[in-house]
């Protein structure tokens, strides 16, 4: 998320014979302004927390449990997401002003840094609390889904996250794109979750062998996405000294350990079975 400007966008979609005026603030509250990214990452997230908790029982999972799993995962979610930027952003910002790695509300998360660090602190509380590791990351991948297809349409109303010049049908005009027709990769990304949420949570229901089973195919799907949707974007954070995209990297990591779990666990036909009074 860049830095976010109090501006009206005159967004259009010439392929589409589409336009409309965007203001990224809601409303105020006094002085203070609220955001529509904010609003739209908050759905996102409720409507993930939804799903998560009423399909708990269906992957055998405490439901108060898997509250504490949520509330830490989101709080090292948000770390995460502040840190991996702050680290491969370009220049010495952070370094010759540390106190700025707090200011968050200027803007600055990155997605793959929020997934990290979600993981990490959810997997922490769930191994303290007894609950099947690769259960809670199945039903987790599949709320990631869901806030990532939603979240991402926070990039649109700031008009951030946008890609290469394009003649697509689908190409996006913005004052942010400097008039020239770009691709709308907040639309390929929503897009793309919207979709692996609905087939991995049919896979869930009916397919599903073991228990990770639909979090290594999360990692696939995901991975395979934004290393593709990443090669088109103009604002993607560098790994220093050599030029690569941090994301791409990242992404081809995360789609060869998901290939080599399922490959590992390809003969694996029975799920674990969880305490419900754990």
């Amino acid at each position: 998320m860049s830095n976010m400007l109090s501006m009206i966008y005159n967004v259009k979609f010439p392929g589409l014979n589409f336009n409309l005026q965007i203001n990224p603030i809601a409303f105020k509250l006094g002085n203070i302004s609220i955001y529509w990214y904010g609003i739209i990452i908050c759905v996102g997230f409720l409507l993930a927390l939804w799903y998560v908790l009423a399909n708990c029982k269906r992957f055998k999972i405490n439901v108060n449990h898997m509250v504490d799993v949520i509330i830490i995962g989101l709080i090292c979610g948000i770390i995460g997401a502040r840190l991996y930027y702050v680290i491969f952003y370009p220049g010495d910002l952070y370094i010759k002003n540390p106190l700025k790695i707090l200011y968050i509300n200027q803007g600055g998360i990155a997605i793959y840094g929020g997934i990290i660090g979600g993981i990490l602190g959810g997997s922490f509380v769930a191994r303290r609390k007894s609950i099947d590791l690769l259960s809670a990351l199945d039903i987790t991948s599949l709320g990631f889904l869901i806030g990532q297809g939603i979240g991402r349409w926070g990039n649109f109303v700031n008009q951030e996250a946008f890609g290469t010049k394009t003649d697509i049908f689908c190409r996006m005009v913005s004052e942010n794109t400097g008039g020239v027709p770009v691709h709308p990769c907040f639309l390929y990304e929503s897009i793309w979750c919207i979709l692996g949420f609905l087939l991995l949570h049919m896979f869930s229901v009916k397919y599903k062998k073991y228990d990770g089973q639909v979090f290594f195919l999360y990692l696939i799907w995901y991975g395979t996405e934004r290393f593709f949707v990443e090669s088109l974007r103009t604002d993607s954070l560098l790994i220093p000294g050599i030029g690569i995209k941090v994301s791409q990297v990242v992404a081809v990591i995360t789609v060869l350990v998901g290939i080599f779990m399922l490959f590992k666990l390809r003969s694996k036909k029975s799920l674990l079975v969880n305490d419900q009074n754990n």
